[in-house]
This record gives structure tokens, C-alpha cells and sequence, in this order.
């Protein structure tokens, strides 16, 4: 079975709920390892991505909500 994990990018602070928050990208890693095979990222979130979303209009790439937006770039 391959390994899926989320792993923490880097950390930043979000002007729009102005707090600190982790970036992640959920990895796979293959089950059996190749010497040069590097892990494949299937999604990004940020740790406070489902509060951000709760607020009353679109937040960024990492929250899900506005994908062409990135404000930690």
C-alpha cells in the first residue's frame, strides 16, 4: 500500500484572518520505492482553510474557494 500523508510546507500569516496558519500538500509515496522516484502531490491546504471558508465571500488557492489566487506566492 502506498503512504498518503499530509506534510506541513511552510507556515505564514494570513491577512484575512489574521492569524498563523500551515500550508500542506498531501503527498503519496510509492509502496514500493524506486531509487529516483520522488513522491506525487495530489491536493494543497491550508490549516485553517474551513474557518477561512466560512467567512461570507471566496479566500484563496489554499482554502479551496478562489483557485486562481494565491496570497502567500
Amino acid at each position: 500500500m502506498p503512504d498518503v500523508l499530509w506534510k506541513p510546507l511552510k507556515q505564514a500569516t494570513c491577512d484575512r484572518i489574521g492569524e498563523t496558519v500551515v500550508l500542506e500538500a498531501r503527498l503519496v509515496y510509492p509502496a514500493d520505492p524506486l531509487p529516483d522516484q520522488p513522491a506525487r502531490v495530489l491536493a494543497h491546504r491550508c490549516s485553517l482553510g474551513v474557518s477561512c471558508n466560512a467567512l461570507d465571500r471566496p479566500s484563496c488557492c489554499w482554502a479551496g474557494t478562489w483557485p486562481g489566487f494565491d496570497p502567500f506566492a
